[in-house]
Parts: C-alpha cells; structure tokens; sequence
C-alpha cells in the first residue's frame, strides 16, 4: 500500500509498505479522510517520544472495513467507521477508573500504532477492544466522521471546565479546535464568547462561527479588552487553544476571581512558561489541562456531527491527495483555512 512515512524531523515521504495483515482479533480499514492535527505537525518538526521512527501520523480520520478478524463481534467488512487517537490499554488504575486519556502507557494511533495517513490502517485488538473506534452514523460523511477526534477533544476539555449557565467564556486561538469550543460552550450554558487571536482572517472565522467579541491580539492589547468586556472582573472560563506559552501567562490575568483556566493547546516539548503564581493564589483560581479525549468522547462527537450541532462541514477547507501530503502540513501550519484532509484514495 502507499503511505506517507515518518523518518525524523522534518521528513516524511510517500512509500510503498506492506498491506498490514489483521489477525483474528483485529480490523483493516480502507482509510478514506485523515486531517492534518497540530499534534501531527509538531511531530513532524519536533519528533515525539512516543512515535519511533519509520512511522505513519495521522490519527483523525475514517474509513471502511475491508477485513476483520474471526473473534471481532463488533464490526464486519463494509461497515462504515470513524477512529479517534487516544486509546485505553483497558488493564491499569486509570483505565479502570474510566480515565483511560490519563493511561500511563498512553497508546495513541499514530503514535505507537501505525496511524491514517496511508491507504489502509490496522485496527489491534487492544484498539478494536478499548479504543475510539465507533461505526458513522447514516447520512453522515467520511471528511465530516474524521472530524470526531478533534471534536472529542474539545467535549474533554469543556466537560473538565464545568461550564456553568451564564458563563463569560474566552478562547484564545482562533484555528479549527478554538472555532469548534465555541458552540459547545453555547450548548454549555456560556451567555458571551469572547476570543483571542492574532491574526485578523483567522479571526474572522470565529465571528463566522458565533463568537461575541473578537480581540485582534496583534492589533490591541487582549487582557485589557477582555477587562473591558467584563466590567474589570474578568473572564469565568479561558481556553488556550493555541500552541503559545505566552498565552498561558496571559490567561492568568484575564481570569475572574475563582475562574476556571483550561491550558488546552499542547505546547513543544522545549518550551517554558513563566507564571505569576500569586495570581492564581490570591484570585482561588483553577488551572487545569485537557489532553486528549475518552472513547465515550469520540461517539458522543459523532452523534452531535450527526444532529448537526455542531455543523461541521464549515470546519473542513481543504483536501489533498495522499502524494501532496506534504502541500496538506505546509497549508495547514500556515493557516491558510480551517482543517485540512487528506484523501489516500484520491481528492
């Protein structure tokens, strides 16, 4: 089959590699969309000690079943299926409590398991078994179905910050995974969205996609608006959905006293943030992270793609072949739309 490889940082080619063979606990699957993730384009420049080179990316994608294994019960060929990235090993303390994101193996698709950006995936038992592998919902398509994972990751991440009936919600970062906080936080209980982005075009999309407020960080000085906007109080909930560590800082000082701060965006692994720690001392503040999502994250997120709430085909701007996947990293690191997919079969 042909795949996209992984060698080291900042290379990646387009191979021919052995069609994986399932065994009788587990699925092959024809990959029809994978998105570009940022998480996808840090490895690629930074590499990631969980991806050991060769290895094939991308972990938000779709696909049908061309084969499964004798013991599978769950699936059959011809079925339609959406795949997450975080996957529960199912056995330890974390699994057990139902926080299988939190696993200290940590298995991921992509990462330690052969991922999308190839014309077929392999599907192991411990994935079949306790991963985010769930059959699309009818009338649903695959480009829309890829686009659970990253909506999973946003239902972890708001279900953690305990969005509250009349909340004043910041998003700092206006790409895909900013823009798609946004409704949830509606569905949430938030009366007022107010987000935080740089780039002006960029910023435009989270008015396309219901923002309140939107503060050009570039142009005007961000904690002093959301100031503004908020009486002096501040902002009861904050997202960084951003890969900058200075947003994280900032967050500090945009937050009401007791507010919940989400630090969201995944940072490169040598980064450093410098923190007024008093701030969340004498303000009660609560900090945390969200990493990843639950397999119960990723069916909840195709069922509400499903419903349309959110719509989310305004999310996807692009599409390349799996030969012109470096075009897809290089388009989606410069923010030349929303999400990126990469069709193995053809565009």
């Amino acid at each position: 089959m042909k795949a996209a490889v992984y060698l080291d940082k900042d290379k990646m080619e387009i191979q021919e590699v052995p069609t994986p063979k399932p065994d009788a606990d587990g699925v092959l699957v024809k990959v029809h969309s994978c998105a570009v993730c940022g998480s996808d384009i840090r490895i690629f420049h930074h590499g990631n000690s969980r991806v050991n080179p060769p290895q094939i990316l991308g972990h938000e994608s779709s696909g049908e079943v061309v084969e499964a294994g004798a013991n599978v019960t769950r699936f059959k060929k011809g079925d339609r299926v959406a795949l997450g990235a975080d996957v529960p090993c199912g056995e330890c303390s974390f699994c057990e409590a139902g926080i299988g994101n939190n696993c200290q193996i940590n298995y991921a698709m992509g990462y330690q398991f052969a991922g999308s950006f190839a014309e077929y995936v392999l599907l192991n038992k411990i994935v079949v078994n306790y991963g985010p592998v769930h059959h699309i919902p009818e009338g649903l398509s695959c480009d829309e179905a890829a686009l659970a994972e990253p909506l999973a990751c946003v239902l972890n991440a708001v279900e953690l910050t305990n969005i509250r009936l009349g909340d004043t919600v910041v998003i700092v970062g206006a790409g895909p995974i900013g823009c798609m906080i946004i409704p949830i936080v509606y569905m949430s209980g938030a009366s007022k969205v107010i987000v935080v982005q740089r780039s002006r075009p960029r910023l435009e999309n989270a008015r396309r996609f219901g923002a309140d407020t939107c503060i050009c960080a570039s142009e005007e000085d961000p904690i002093k608006r959301v100031l503004e906007e908020t009486g002096g109080l501040g902002a009861d909930v904050i997202f960084t959905a951003n890969s900058s560590p200075q947003s994280h800082a900032d967050a500090l000082k945009m937050a009401k006293n007791r507010a919940r701060i989400n630090l969201f965006g995944g940072l490169p692994a040598d980064s450093s943030v410098t923190m007024e720690t008093n701030i969340i001392h004498y303000k009660e503040l609560c900090v945390m992270g969200a990493h990843g999502s639950l397999p119960r994250h990723h069916r909840q997120a195709l069922d509400l793609i499903a419903a349309g709430r959110p719509d989310i085909k305004p999310f996807i701007s692009h599409h390349f072949a799996l030969d012109d996947i470096k075009a897809a990293f290089e388009t989606a690191e410069g923010h030349k739309g929303m999400r990126v997919i990469v069709r193995p079969w053809g565009v």
